[in-house]
């Protein structure tokens, strides 16, 4: 049974930083590419970045040069580096597979605000 739980969000202000985590369990994590999608009000789900098995990375254009995602195989674990915030940043972050397999954690909720 796939089991995906997100942590590491909050408030923040305007050009702030956060770091998410996700714990995998339930498949081969070292064999499955991971990603990170989230949802702000009232707007549809979102992939924002995902990450191969070999840690090659890819982003949206809203989030490039500034969200950076990684993964440590050994801890079953995928991150998600967030620098310099800004309000429509604000949503809920869940992790998943690439592509999307319909399994989501609780997502974790990250607000952007002064």
């Amino acid at each position: 049974q796939v089991q995906l739980v997100e942590s590491g969000g909050g408030l923040v202000q305007p050009g702030g930083s956060l770091r998410l985590s996700c714990s995998a369990s339930g498949f081969i994590f070292s064999f499955t590419a991971m990603a990170w999608y989230r949802q702000a009000l009232g707007k549809q789900r979102e992939l924002v970045a995902f990450i191969r098995t070999a840690s090659e990375s890819t982003y949206s254009d809203s989030v490039k040069g500034r969200f950076t995602i990684s993964r440590d195989n050994a801890k079953k674990t995928v991150y998600l580096q967030m620098n310099s915030l800004k309000p429509e940043d604000t949503a809920v972050y869940y992790c998943g597979t690439w592509p999307s397999r319909g399994s989501w954690g609780q997502g974790i909720q990250v607000t952007v605000s002064s």
